[in-house]
């Protein structure tokens, strides 16, 4: 596992300090039960449009909605599939362009955000079916397994876990790279950051997780290996890349997950970025460091795909 700090500047640029400030001023520590409305309208409504060279096109991956997102100048070959972040209960396609717009910008690649089945409508396993289906809709349209790359944030992250574990215990051929963004993976909540950084993460609290975790988990195991990706088997799992900011209080899953995934035969690249709150990457087009994050992406991407 080559498991790095960020090489960035000892103190964060004045712009995140600003907008962390802001996100932290909004910040709720509550174990009360979650108004699911409430929720997702204000995970959307922070939510910005798609960079103007970029373009984005509805489609039906096999059942799943999904927004093509391709930049000018875009590869033919080259698809990343996109699963948003959102506690499996909120987020979507809105919500996140302006990351997958960015992220597809940075890359030069098609970006097919996905809009999977949320909870309590909707509960596990209902987003990893409509991930592999979204996977399995990209090879039908002609997409090499070689030229795709799987990535997600946060709930997306974990999603992008089971994704690739599902498809490996399918016998699919598996994407050529995967990238998580602050993943959540481990649905018993026990890392150390869980405790360790709830001071400190300007973004989530972990009082109110297991209210979001009923939620998502219905009536499944809380150590279901496609919920909780951390008690999964890991071999066979492509190259991954984990991002993660090192106040985060999800950080401990993705130490522990790079270690695991490492122990299996997986290449790994963990990096750990000083200062940063969850998905800062959402925040590109505010301060230097959300596009120093993507541009990070995109050059662990380019060697493992092929043109």
């Amino acid at each position: 596992m080559r498991k790095a700090q960020a090489e960035r500047c000892a103190v964060a640029s004045p712009e995140f300090h600003r907008i962390r400030d802001i996100i932290a001023s909004r910040l709720v520590h509550s174990d009360r039960p979650v108004n699911v409305e409430k929720f997702r309208a204000n995970t959307d409504s922070t939510g910005r449009a798609l960079p103007d060279s970029v373009v984005g096109d509805m489609v039906d991956a096999s059942g799943v909605p999904a927004e093509m997102q391709t930049p000018d100048e875009a590869s033919d070959d080259n698809l990343i599939l996109y699963f948003h972040g959102g506690g499996y209960v909120g987020g979507s396609i809105a919500s996140h362009r302006n990351l997958t717009g960015h992220l597809a910008l940075h890359s030069g690649y098609r970006v097919l955000s996905v809009e999977y089945r949320l909870a309590p409508e909707h509960p596990h396993p209902a987003a990893v079916e409509d991930a592999v289906a979204s996977y399995r809709w990209a090879l039908a349209q002609g997409y090499k397994p070689e030229n795709i790359a799987i990535a997600g944030d946060s709930a997306g992250g974990g999603l992008t876990a089971a994704c690739l574990i599902s498809l490996r215990d399918q016998q699919l051929p598996g994407p050529a790279a995967a990238m998580m963004i602050s993943p959540w993976l481990d649905m018993g909540l026990t890392g150390e950051s869980m405790v360790t950084n709830e001071g400190h993460d300007s973004s989530i609290s972990s009082i109110g997780m297991p209210r979001m975790r009923e939620l998502f988990l219905g009536n499944a195991p809380i150590d279901d290996p496609l919920a909780s990706p951390l008690n999964a088997n890991l071999e066979g799992l492509p190259p991954l890349l984990i991002q993660v900011g090192d106040e985060e209080v999800l950080m401990s899953d993705s130490l522990r997950f790079a270690e695991k995934a490492t122990d299996a035969g997986v290449e790994v690249e963990l990096r750990v970025w000083p200062e940063m709150f969850h998905v800062w990457h959402a925040c590109v087009g505010l301060f230097q460091e959300a596009a120093d994050a993507i541009d990070e992406m995109v050059e662990f991407l380019g060697p493992r795909t092929q043109v």
